[in-house]
């Protein structure tokens, strides 16, 4: 196929507000609502046009963390932010381009928004649904997935600067045929009763599971980690582990600390960890040297990973590899999945409670790539009853039995709107 160049025409936001399940506990917050926002957005190629969707949850407690101002107060900032977007977005993309050159423009444009009360993160998952729209309407107006718009070489001004023969080029590399069944993880936050959580296990098959920690005192959190590989072992044969205080640590010392306090309760116990997350705050991206830690076990960024230039510093600060999410927009996260790839980083996909749509889009992503852990889609944990409208049609993804999350992908278009 020949590049896919557009123009975006036109965008339109759409708000719905979700309660979840139980509370979801956070080292910074507690979720109990969440915005959903979807764009539908118009490219045309000069011919023809197509329209295209993209959502995303408008996570405050992760994305805007803080007491001040009120998480409704944040939320609505968020999804006005959201509005402006739609409303300036011809000024953002500029003109005709590949998607991928015009996804980068708008997040390049929301890191810009520096007078914005939001802080950069939030504006970046406020500007992750126009990235993904762009690329779902134009996979649609060319008839193929949106992962199929590689194929052809085409410059990227905003991306090739990062890669010696482009951008282009460097995510064709990364990509894989996508796989029909991905790995999925079972999430365990503080607080959840251990006795309803092998219930779901038993229900669902997982056997990898994300545990969130506080990260404020590693002996407490060594003792939380032990109790669970304990009672892990008892519902599985080979129980997998991923640790993510969501930033709660001080530092990589703090890390340290808790790696070897664990060591005391559990023998072996770093063979069951695949990977830390974001241990200390985004602000720490360049203060912690993280080589100690990587040796032991893979320690990825997240929250401090909102542009390109965070890679380098990252690698060059000892970190193992980078989480991407669909959240931070489908633009960067190809980008920084093909540039870590080619600096022997680690790549996982990991998740915002997304539902539907954006969970789609997540598995898709998981898919095409080469992760070290499958998958995250909690919403059927915390938000079951939002992804109603694609059961029992997408089952498979929304309501596992295996531990595998499962999507059809024949005739895939765009990034799934149609499936």
């Amino acid at each position: 196929m020949t590049a896919a160049l557009v123009e975006v025409v036109a965008a339109e936001v759409d708000v719905l507000h979700h309660r979840l399940e139980y509370p979801l506990v956070l080292s910074s917050g507690v979720v109990t609502t969440l915005p959903e926002v979807t764009v539908r957005l118009t490219v045309s190629d000069g011919r023809s046009t197509a329209e295209g969707f993209g959502a995303v949850n408008l996570s405050d407690a992760w994305a805007w963390p803080g007491d001040e101002p009120t998480s409704a107060a944040k939320q609505q900032e968020m999804i006005d932010y959201c509005r402006l977007i739609g409303d300036s977005i011809l000024a953002r993309t500029a003109g005709r381009a590949h998607p991928l050159e015009l996804g980068t423009r708008v997040h390049d444009s929301v890191l810009a928004d520096v007078e914005h009360p939001a802080p950069t993160l939030a504006r970046t998952v406020c500007g992750s649904a126009f990235d993904a729209a762009i690329h779902d309407a134009t996979g649609r107006l060319a008839g193929v997935s949106a992962f199929a718009l590689y194929e052809q070489d085409v410059e990227i001004p905003s991306l090739d600067g990062h890669f010696e023969d482009g951008a282009v080029a460097a995510i064709r590399e990364v990509l894989r045929p996508p796989a029909s069944r991905v790995p999925g993880w079972w999430l365990v936050a503080p607080g959840d009763d251990l006795d309803r959580t092998a219930g779901q296990v038993e229900r669902t098959g997982m056997t990898r599971f994300k545990l969130k920690l506080s990260g404020a005192d590693p002996a407490a959190d060594a003792r939380r980690v032990a109790d669970i590989i304990t009672a892990a072992s008892t519902w599985v044969a080979e129980p997998v582990l991923s640790i993510d205080p969501n930033e709660g640590s001080a530092s990589s010392r703090t890390v340290l600390e808790f790696l070897d306090a664990l060591g005391s309760h559990v023998e072996d116990a770093l063979s069951y960890l695949v990977y830390l997350e974001q241990p200390t705050s985004r602000t720490r991206l360049a203060v912690d040297d993280w080589s100690e830690v990587s040796r032991r076990v893979p320690v990825l960024v997240d929250e401090a990973l909102t542009s390109m230039d965070d890679l380098h510093t990252a690698r060059e600060r000892g970190w193992s590899g980078v989480a991407v999410k669909t959240c931070k927009g489908h633009s960067l996260a190809l980008a920084a999945a093909a540039w870590a790839v080619r600096h022997q980083m680690s790549v996982s996909v990991q998740d915002l409670t997304n539902i539907g749509r954006s969970a789609i889009h997540s598995y898709l992503l998981a898919a095409h790539l080469p992760t070290i852990n499958g998958v995250e889609i909690n919403s059927p944990q915390y938000l079951p009853r939002s992804n109603d409208p694609w059961l029992p049609r997408l089952a498979g993804l929304f309501d596992p039995r295996d531990g595998f999350h499962r999507l059809d992908l024949t005739g895939l278009v765009g990034l799934g709107a149609q499936l």
